[in-house]
């Protein structure tokens, strides 16, 4: 509303109209310029267009009622109450800006195995690149990848007339995420919402609307002898995504529908289920099970192979885990799997592949802590077929203590006893590790007494095996590490070094 004069008005004054003799507040100002002011109300009571209202220099008495003095500053409401949208000083919307972060590392490693056995000796380098770089120049552009390149001085040959016989790349992909529900991939890329089904050549496209994601997926599958690239793996698929969280966890549930080609014709056909959940306090659970939709059965009468799309379940983990208090935790595990099976890839041996039966196992592991640095676990594992001569199992405990006071010296002593069915075996083991110069130094000491029997012949295998390692932190993201191994038989030595170079950025 307009005033002639807005030089004895300041924000947060009161407007009044009139009532008889008395004035009654209907208006605080809530900001002005030098011929108007915007105001919010402060009555019930309802102003109509030419309702006179008046401002008092001076502070007023509200009550009792006030007899009305002659005064300059009288306004007349325009046309509505609401305030005038030229005196507003309005404020542009900030523009969100997007935080660049890049962080990876980089890394040259050498690999060295040395004998007295005619085997001979042999060196491989190994130089690696990891990086991720989210928003681009605070752009909505983002990348990363994981790449390696290994190479021995006797395969130079082979690498020149394949280049992936020593580069592989895991990852390397570029994404656009258009707003907070869209977003694109492009490149080679493990999506972890389905990650069962491995890398993907070509591009993803996902679309959030809460609770749910939605996503599909095309492109080719890596080539199976090298991890190449290969475009006649196409492979495409969609699937659906479901998270939820409340104050105890969360809740997050996938289901996938893919195929997978061989220069045309169907490779395989699966669904896939994963579900993971933490929504009861102190257990956490996590499933997943694929079911193939595309089969082929062996006929040992006429020695055919025939199609039986009938589904069949291929793949199946169940992994629960109880964390009593803080002390005690305690994780089970049952998985049941065959051999995945690429119909066209394998089918030059594919009567042996489809006589495979399904391997299932358990596994329960605990872990307690009696005291603070003082740790102890048993895990054992359990896994058969129905044609093994007998399953395999295998028991393995340890006790270990964090930095024992004074010596600041960290004990590591473990046992573990194997049985498969072609041998027996026990482990025994004992390492010692220790930190110097505030984390600039690590050093680790260990032993091994390996014992192996073999069922068949019953011939004893016995090792003992040393292993030494130094990490030398240089400067904050440039760390140094060697390490060596060496195995010591009756007869034989087998001595095994390692060094690495890690830069991280």
């Amino acid at each position: 509303m307009k005033f002639k004069s807005t030089v004895d008005i300041s924000i947060g004054d009161t407007l009044f109209t009139k009532q008889g003799d008395s004035l009654i507040p209907v208006l605080k100002v809530k900001d002005l310029s030098t011929i108007s002011c915007v105001c919010i109300p402060i009555s019930a009571r309802s102003l109509v267009v030419s309702d006179r209202v008046f401002h008092i220099k001076s502070k007023v008495q509200i009550i009792p009622p006030i007899p009305i003095e002659p005064e300059d500053n009288i306004a007349i409401i325009q046309d509505s109450i609401r305030p005038i949208q030229d005196t507003l000083k309005i404020e542009p919307a900030k523009k969100v800006r997007r935080t660049q972060d890049i962080y990876g590392f980089a890394s040259v490693a050498a690999f060295s195995d040395f004998s007295n056995t005619p085997a001979g000796n042999s060196l491989k380098m190994k130089y690696t690149l990891s990086f991720n770089m989210a928003n681009i120049g605070h752009s909505k552009l983002s990348a990363e990848s994981y790449l390696t390149f290994v190479h021995r001085g006797n395969n130079w040959n082979d690498i020149q007339a394949n280049i992936f016989n020593g580069l592989k790349i895991y990852n390397l992909s570029f994404s656009y995420q258009f707003n907070n529900h869209f977003e694109l991939w492009l490149g080679r890329k493990i999506n972890p919402k389905i990650s069962n089904m491995g890398a993907v050549d070509g591009i993803q496209f996902e679309m959030k609307l809460k609770p749910f994601t939605i996503g599909i997926l095309g492109g080719s599958r890596p080539n199976y002898p090298d991890y190449g690239f290969n475009f006649n793996l196409l492979q495409f698929g969609a699937y659906v995504s479901h998270e939820h969280a409340t104050k105890n966890g969360y809740l997050q549930t996938t289901l996938a529908f893919v195929q997978q080609m061989n220069s045309g014709l169907v490779d395989r056909r699966f669904a896939y289920l994963q579900h993971a959940n933490s929504i009861v306090r102190n257990l956490t659970f996590f499933g997943s099970v694929e079911v193939d939709f595309f089969n082929k059965k062996f006929n040992p009468e006429d020695s055919t192979i025939n199609k039986d799309n009938s589904p069949k379940l291929s793949n199946l983990y169940l992994s629960l885990r109880y964390r009593l208090l803080k002390k005690a935790s305690f994780t089970f595990s049952y998985s049941a799997r065959k051999n995945v099976i690429y119909y066209e890839t394998y089918k030059t041996f594919l009567e042996e592949l489809l006589d495979t039966e399904t391997l299932q196992g358990y596994r329960l592991q605990v872990n307690y802590r009696p005291v603070k640095k003082l740790s102890i676990g048993v895990s054992g594992a359990y896994r058969f077929q129905k044609k093994d001569p007998r399953p395999t199992k295998n028991l393995y405990t340890y006790i270990t203590y964090s930095q024992i006071p004074a010596i600041k010296i960290s004990p590591t002593i473990s046992f573990i006893i194997l049985e498969t069915g072609y041998l027996s075996g026990r482990i025994y083991s004992a390492g010692i590790s220790r930190d110097f110069f505030s984390g600039k130094f690590y050093t680790g000491l260990a032993y091994r007494y390996i014992d192996y029997r073999f069922n068949n012949s019953g011939f004893a295998l016995v090792q003992n095996l040393a292993e030494l390692s130094l990490t030398w932190r240089i400067i904050k993201k440039l760390s140094f590490s060697v390490y060596y191994e060496g195995t010591f038989e009756k007869i034989n030595q087998y001595n095994r070094t390692y060094g690495r170079l890690n830069f991280r950025f």
